[in-house]
């Protein structure tokens, strides 16, 4: 009798496979994503002194210290940068320097649109939801594409793995704070007008990501399921369960794989699904929260 031998997958040459597809598209989109983040900070997000992630800090320091937004902005980022390296590794690490030197210099680059684009009396919370907008496009661009700009992503990563919370409570405890220093420096108009223009931002952003929550819960049905529970576990560090089916048209019996994942790996995790088994069967649901550990 003679056995099919599988083809053994190295996780490590899939993921660089994957992120190296489409190579031009990505980096074209990054780059007008880091773009519109850059100019809707200088032309709406700063003139409103809306304070939040690091470029909220770098509007502080600047009305304060006279210190250039963008030199804040990119020391936050090296700092975080080496953060990151020491706690959450290599890999994530890699796909955020790029974002982490390129937003800064955007963001000096951009830095003399105000002076051609005249707001006028527009009312704060038209330009703070234009801030929004254009800043969520960017961010969604950005993450859609594998990658960050740094700032106070990283933290939250940082307090979301080992502070055992979902990302939207690290979310709150990070912004919470710089937002709150927002207000007491500029007022609570402004703290209101920023949480109003980061909930806004967020929402647009997952919706360009293609999603409107954190998270993805993926139920995988495959006959390679010890390959891509490996490349879950292994690779994207994320728990998987394996439950017990049966098909109701074939009678014969399955496994179906169930993992949760941050919205932002659902790129790589269903490019790496459709690269080790292009027949699975996958179910992709939109999830809010996860609490407890890995299954």
């Amino acid at each position: 009798m003679i056995f099919a031998k599988k083809k053994q997958i190295d996780n490590s040459s899939l993921l660089k496979e994957i992120t190296g597809s489409k190579k031009i598209k990505r980096y074209v989109s990054f780059f007008i994503g880091v773009f519109l983040s850059a100019f809707a900070f200088n032309v709406f997000i700063k003139p409103c002194h809306l304070i939040f992630g690091l470029s909220g800090l770098s509007i502080i320091t600047e009305e304060f210290f006279g210190i250039d937004p963008s030199l804040v902005i990119l020391l936050g980022n090296v700092i975080l940068l080496i953060a990151s390296y020491v706690f959450l590794g290599k890999e994530k690490t890699r796909f955020t320097i790029l974002g982490s030197i390129l937003y800064p210099l955007f963001v000096k680059l951009t830095e003399v649109f105000p002076q051609y684009i005249d707001l006028g009396n527009t009312e704060t919370i038209v330009i703070a939801l234009c801030g929004a907008l254009l800043s969520g496009i960017g961010t969604g661009l950005v993450f859609k594409n594998n990658f960050t700009t740094g700032g106070t992503d990283v933290l939250k990563q940082i307090l979301s793995q080992y502070g055992k919370m979902p990302y939207s409570k690290a979310n709150i405890y990070s912004e919470g704070l710089i937002m709150a220093a927002g207000g007491f420096f500029f007022g609570w108009q402004s703290f209101i007008y920023s949480i109003i223009t980061l909930y806004t931002s967020g929402m647009i952003s997952d919706r360009v990501i293609l999603g409107i929550s954190e998270y993805k819960t993926l139920e995988i049905i495959t006959t390679e399921e010890k390959t891509i529970k490996d490349f879950i576990m292994e690779t994207l560090n994320r728990g998987v369960t394996e439950i017990e089916a049966q098909g109701g048209y074939t009678n014969k019996r399955k496994k179906v794989l169930l993992c949760a994942i941050p919205t932002r790996e659902y790129f790589i995790a269903t490019e790496a699904i459709k690269k080790i088994d292009p027949e699975a069967f996958v179910i992709v649901i939109d999830t809010y929260e996860i609490q407890g550990h890995k299954a």
